[in-house]
């Protein structure tokens, strides 16, 4: 079997070796009100919905500028009164090759708004764009500028991160997961191997792999070895979902869950001490069906570039 760094199965989106496009990059600003929460919050519960903050994040490398964010926080977090910090963890989630905030099938909108509605959860979770698309370099860049920052300014709340990453998203998932010891548990959904040689320093520390076996954009093949790569000396687990495609739009909800359960694991929050209203909130789908989802993932930029459903 092939060790990373010997083939590249997507590197048709990852130039890192080549300068970033001259491009007007996504602001804040950029994206409209419908991708601040997921659709169907409102109608799931009566849980308080956490805040939703617009952010712009100042990265110091070479190209410099902001990479936007939106930023999901439990209600009173941080406050003086408030405990709900616990477990000085927040989640970091980053869409495909054309960047966007919304994940395969919408899905991290509503895992940012389970995570920080659930009060049992209470987990900050931020849905960060990139400044350059598919360059894993600067997308990495973005990532540790984003770390932080939420740690400056949240220093008694947050230090440790789960990172999840979308196709492309794996790269920079792995590549700073494997070099940054703050970073505690690592997901995937239809991850690329390009780039993501870090998979190898990133045990014991977990990883989840999710994809489907109908991808057509990328091969399950990719998330295989990619659990071979990490090895026998932590905590991995792979799920491959039947015939489904490069954005599990058939079982989007069951991924959801698997990935709000694998980062409240991470947290080291018990998930059988949520009331009857919270696990309400973590069964219902908050997206609706596909086509809705589709025009969720158009809203948020994660089809622009080169990411396709199938």
């Amino acid at each position: 079997m092939a060790r990373p760094g010997t083939e590249s199965p997507l590197a048709k989106t990852s130039f890192s070796g080549t300068p970033p496009p001259k491009l007007a990059p996504r602001t804040v600003s950029s994206f409209p009100a419908e991708v601040e929460h997921a659709p169907l919050l409102f109608e799931a519960s009566k849980v308080r919905a956490g805040r939703v903050d617009r952010i712009s994040v100042g990265v110091k490398d070479s190209q410099g500028g902001s990479v936007p964010g939106f930023l999901h926080l439990p209600h009173g977090f941080a406050s003086d009164s408030s405990d709900t910090a616990a477990s000085k963890t927040a989640v970091i989630l980053l869409s495909g090759a054309g960047g966007g905030v919304t994940g395969p099938s919408g899905i991290y909108l509503s895992i940012a708004d389970k995570l920080s509605s659930i009060a049992h959860l209470a987990i900050p979770a931020l849905r960060l764009d990139y400044r350059y698309p598919a360059r894993n370099k600067y997308c990495c860049a973005d990532v540790m500028a984003a770390m932080d920052h939420l740690t400056a300014a949240y220093p008694d709340h947050i230090s440790r991160f789960v990172l999840v990453g979308w196709s492309f998203g794996g790269a920079p998932v792995l590549t700073v997961g494997g070099s940054d010891q703050r970073v505690i548990g690592c997901a995937t959904i239809a991850s690329q191997t390009a780039e993501t040689e870090g998979v190898t320093s990133l045990p014991p520390r977990p990883l989840l792999l999710l994809h489907g076996t109908g991808d057509r954009t990328l091969s399950p093949i990719c998330s295989k070895r990619l659990y071979e790569w990490y090895g026998s000396k932590g905590d991995r687990q792979l799920k491959l979902y039947d015939g489904d495609d490069h954005a599990l739009t058939r079982n989007s909800k069951e991924a959801e869950e698997m990935i709000v359960r694998f980062i409240a694991r991470c947290a080291g929050v018990r998930m059988n001490e949520l009331d009857a209203e919270e696990r309400k909130v973590l069964d219902d789908s908050l997206i609706g069906n596909v086509k809705e989802a589709v025009e969720v993932m158009k809203k948020g930029g994660d089809l622009d570039g080169q990411e396709r459903l199938k």
